[in-house]
């Protein structure tokens, strides 16, 4: 299973919102072939271990991290490959949360005389999807908080000064960790204070841009490259504006409900679940950050800090919003990770766990 899991990550960050699935098969306690699903709408893991197979799977044993399928999606059912290839024995990892078929594949495997069990590494397999099983459970994407500050908690000096807080090490290794996900999100002020693109090493992410009342200049260079989708306030709650039709060839768009005169960060979540983004990096700023605490729409945090002092009242702090009216309310991480990138601290934690 270890094996198996290890396969399942080599597809990280390329599944969405499909989950990390790694599966192998072995016959007289030796591996015939392995497998692991590489991109959402190719096929999962159990099918590319039993194609290579062929009729060698006849009496092995299928080992998988998680619950094969039983349902027809963008992909036929595992189930009925397993059973026609005459599998005798099938290990998995974890049951799989998503209420389709939850529990079902196991039973059809059973109903056709094939042993099952159930069980093996489960903690460590629930947390390389922890993503996936918030997406199918809650239909809301997994939200990662990242964060550059100094050791007094800013991320830029009262004077909007940020470059550069973090160094060039803990920079390109924050740049890198970008392809782990599916779209990125920011604030407004962040794209007008820092101008970023948003770009991530692999492949192309969603840019998300929190801009209540559509404040972004038509030349920033976020606007570049597609796809970006600006989270603005509807209509209904604000005025047509020239800069509104010019943004809207530039990027789409997405209307939300009002939450004290500023965008719904819930309903912003939920309109990008039903469109399937299911793990959202969150860069700032200090102000979108502090709301979705605010909101307990916060499930992992991602904090690199710097051994620098800023100081200053005015100075931008990393979390702000209306924060936690006393100390005993304070989230406190969960599975809480150290490590050390030149200088810096990394700080990874849990914020919420799904089970």
């Amino acid at each position: 299973m270890n094996l198996a899991m290890r396969l399942a990550l080599r597809a990280k960050g390329r599944t969405f919102p499909n989950p990390l699935v790694g599966a192998i098969v072995v016959k007289s306690g030796r591996i015939i072939s392995r497998g692991y699903h590489k991109k959402v709408g190719l096929p999962h893991a159990e099918v590319v271990c039993l194609t290579l197979a062929a009729e060698r799977a006849n009496g092995a044993t299928l080992y998988v991290t998680l619950e094969p399928c039983s349902c027809f999606g963008r992909t036929p059912a595992c189930t009925d490959m397993i059973i026609s290839s005459r599998i005798k024995e099938v290990i998995v990892g974890m049951l799989d949360p998503n209420p389709r078929n939850n529990g079902k594949g196991i039973e059809i495997l059973r109903e056709h005389g094939i042993k099952v069990e159930v069980g093996f590494l489960e903690e460590k397999l629930r947390a390389i999807n922890q993503p996936f099983i918030k997406y199918i459970t809650k239909k809301l994407p997994y939200v990662t908080v990242k964060v550059g500050q100094s050791l007094d908690g800013k991320i830029a000096s009262r004077s909007g000064d940020s470059h550069w807080v973090t160094s060039d090490k803990a920079r390109e290794y924050a740049h890198h960790l970008r392809n782990e996900f599916d779209a990125i999100m920011v604030g407004v002020n962040t794209v007008i204070r820092d101008n970023p693109k948003l770009d991530a090493p692999k492949g192309a992410l969603t840019k998300i841009i929190v801009d209540s009342h559509l404040s972004i200049s038509l030349e920033a260079l976020v606007l570049n490259t597609a796809p970006v989708v600006i989270a603005t306030l509807s209509t209904s709650s604000a005025q047509e504006t020239p800069n509104r039709r010019l943004l809207s060839q530039k990027a789409r768009i997405l209307e939300v409900k009002e939450k004290e005169g500023l965008v719904n960060l819930r309903d912003i979540l939920k309109k990008l679940a039903r469109e399937g983004v299911s793990n959202i990096l969150v860069e700032g700023g200090g102000n979108l950050i502090g709301s979705l605490f605010d909101e307990d729409l916060v499930d992992r945090i991602l904090f690199f800090i710097s051994p620098k002092i800023i100081g200053g009242e005015k100075a931008i702090s990393s979390v702000m919003g209306k924060g936690r009216r006393f100390v005993d309310q304070a989230y406190k991480l969960k599975d809480m990770k150290l490590k050390r990138i030149d200088s810096e601290l990394l700080v990874e934690g849990y914020v919420h766990w799904y089970n």
